[in-house]
């Protein structure tokens, strides 16, 4: 090999140059590997279907629409096992793959969240397969992975311990996932590696700015998410009524969703959407982790957690579920307090009010979050650390590339 930098394929289901995609993480899982790894090279199976190939799809959305536009199964198959988890669908994908791959000369090919896409790829370059999870771990715990058909059950699995076994090197974002390889698709326990992800943020704000967060008595809460009910909104409500209830003044601004018509309060802001591309609308979601006190979210199910990380950076502690890969990311007393599954609002509302109340010991943990953003939630230290992890499977001598 020469002394110049490594060539990456960066193989993904999504546009990496979308900030959209997977909430950005393709992008800054790209980027990270352009700054610490080598030359990055898209490669996107779907974009480059040749023509028939995407008249095909066109006519299987059509079909499938018609097919299940009754059934409770038409949205997990139009969006979770019809396109990504079939496997005649990934051999398709593999195929605009495989032309991409024969013209371009690679060191290494990283696959991020393109289990199927990377299944049935045919190469000698080695993978590197960057996911937040299995399908074994993903099954019957996320709702659109439960009651699945047991032949999609079945295909889902095929694809998932086809590329495990083809990746020559794992990278999971929590030790939840990373067992799951191991122990549910016999990956080897060497070629495996824990490598928190990041904040999907360009900057974070400077530590002065987060100093004044408790120059009020109100105390604020923010949640984020699309789903409401998966993420724990009904929970997020009761803590606001039962902090309230405690004689602590506090304010739920929610983001990402509209609350079903049950959940209102006079202290409480719904903000329905802001797009994180729009300069103007990220400056206004930035400014909810500034003006925060924690970051709420009594999620039922959750891989990771990048908006963890996101919280930590502007020093936001966040007040979470003890659920899927969420361990990973947040560690209590550091960067914030996990609860169990079966938590209600008023278990929620007494360490909330514990540590609001207690002025030093809530300044201390907005440092410490910040600590955990900087030490290892961000993707400078992703980028280091799978670096070192592809240069040692590349055999590279320590420092190139980086």
């Amino acid at each position: 090999m020469s002394e110049q930098r490594l060539r990456i394929g960066f193989l993904s289901a999504l546009d990496p140059k979308d900030k959209r995609a997977w909430s950005g993480t393709y992008y800054y899982t790209s980027q990270a590997l352009q700054q610490h790894c080598g030359e990055v090279i898209y490669i996107n199976p779907k974009e480059a279907q040749p023509t028939e190939t995407k008249a095909f799809y066109k006519k299987l959305r059509v079909f499938v629409k018609k097919q299940f536009a009754f059934s409770p199964l038409f949205s997990l198959g139009r969006k979770y096992f019809v396109y990504n988890y079939r496997i005649f669908t990934a051999k398709r994908f593999a195929k605009s793959a495989n032309i991409q791959l024969r013209e371009l000369p690679l060191d290494v090919i990283v696959a991020a969240a393109s289990t199927s896409e990377v299944a049935f790829v045919e190469t000698d370059i080695p993978i590197v397969l960057v996911e937040d999870a299995t399908f074994a771990v993903l099954h019957d715990y996320y709702p659109q992975y439960s009651k699945l058909p047991k032949s999609i059950v079945r295909e889902m699995n095929k694809l998932s311990n086809t590329a495990i076994h083809k990746a020559s090197l794992l990278i999971y974002s929590s030790t939840w996932a990373a067992e799951s390889a191991i122990e549910d698709y016999g990956a080897k326990r060497e070629q495996v590696h824990v490598v928190p992800m990041g904040a999907n943020i360009d900057a974070a704000p400077a530590k002065e700015r987060l100093l004044s967060k408790k120059d009020t008595d109100t105390c604020r809460l923010l949640f984020i998410g699309f789903d409401w009910q998966r993420k724990g909104g009904d929970i997020a409500f009761e803590t606001l009524l039962k902090l309230e209830e405690r004689g602590i003044p506090t304010e739920l601004v929610v983001c990402g969703c509209v609350p079903p018509a049950s959940c209102r309060h006079p202290h409480m802001k719904i903000i329905p959407f802001l797009d994180k591309n729009d300069p103007a609308q990220n400056a206004e979601f930035e400014q909810l982790y500034l003006s925060s006190h924690f970051l709420l979210l009594p999620t039922r199910n959750e891989c990771f957690g990048i908006v963890f990380c996101e919280a930590n950076a502007f020093g936001l502690p966040v007040i979470a579920t003890a659920t899927g890969g969420t361990s990973e990311t947040v560690k209590d007393g550091e960067n914030g307090f996990l609860l169990p599954l079966e938590a209600r609002g008023d278990a929620y509302a007494t360490i909330i009010a514990e540590l609001f109340r207690d002025e030093q010991r809530y300044h201390a943990l907005v440092q410490s979050s910040r600590a955990a953003y900087e030490n290892r939630l961000n993707w400078d230290a992703w980028g280091h650390s799978v670096a070192t992890y592809i240069m040692a499977l590349m055999k590279v001598p320590s420092g190139r590339g980086i």
